[in-house]
């Protein structure tokens, strides 16, 4: 009989996250679903058709991070694939934030991701198998979104990313950036941003985008960019003269919805 595989995602209630729960669920995966809403994750975990664990945590916080840190180091259930999905963007330029959101996005969509990859993947490398999904953004790319620290922070997951994954290549593991661009999720209701005038063919199916995510994963690519319209907008991000991004560079977040608290 063969064992079957653990696989955590951060996250998990909606989205990105919850598609990757069904899609691993589909898989045979047993399945860690963490976020900072209990209630929805155990709603999600009732439609399952494998054993799911939920740990409640927010991973903007040092305790948050210590408590998925500890069950990934758990040597005596050891984790076969983390996805790290949780993040977070704001809906203010960098001229109207403050140094507590700013914080606050930073420890979410940087530090958390630092913390588990490092708690994941020595015991990954002891057993020779494993694989880490980073969910970052075409947004990453470049910078483009003026006044949005979003893409930056997400450069970073990216870079992160590829430099780990060249790391333990050799070593059984894999670690892998997931950057999609513009998915249906509640990722922007969230911020307060307003998508409305965004064109429809921009935008990607969550399902869609794990399922080329994986894919990739499973090809040992160190970058996905799911969807080949925003595979063109990559290649074109990276080519083109700097200063011609800059030229062309706008707020692409859409209209503010309503301010942060």
């Amino acid at each position: 009989m063969t064992e079957r595989r653990t696989a955590l995602v951060t996250g998990a209630t909606a989205g990105i996250g919850a598609a990757f729960a069904r899609e691993l669920a589909a898989e045979g995966f047993g399945l860690i679903l963490v976020a900072r809403d209990e209630e929805r994750l155990r709603g999600l975990a009732a439609e399952l058709p494998v054993p799911v664990e939920v740990l409640r945590a927010d991973l903007a916080t040092a305790e948050g991070c210590d408590a998925v840190a500890a069950r990934l180091t758990d040597a005596g259930r050891p984790v076969d694939l983390l996805v790290n999905n949780a993040g977070r963007s704001l809906n203010r330029s960098f001229l109207r934030s403050t140094a507590e959101l700013e914080e606050e996005l930073l420890r979410l969509n940087v530090h958390a991701v630092m913390r588990l990859t490092l708690a994941a993947l020595p015991g990954m490398v002891e057993r020779g198998r494993g694989e880490v999904v980073n969910v970052s953004s075409v947004s990453g790319f470049a910078a483009m979104m003026p006044g949005s620290t979003y893409p930056a922070s997400k450069a970073w997951v990216t870079n992160f990313s590829e430099s780990q994954a060249q790391l333990v290549r050799g070593m059984g593991v894999r670690v892998m950036a997931l950057c999609p661009g513009y998915t249906r999720t509640e990722f922007h209701d969230r911020a307060g941003i307003d998508m409305s005038r965004t064109p429809s063919w921009m935008w990607l199916d969550a399902r869609a985008v794990v399922r080329a995510g994986l894919r990739d994963l499973r090809r040992g690519r160190m970058v996905s960019v799911p969807g080949w319209k925003y595979k063109l907008a990559v290649f074109g991000i990276r080519h083109a003269p700097r200063g011609l991004v800059h030229r062309v560079a706008r707020d692409t977040r859409g209209r503010i919805g309503h301010e942060e608290r």
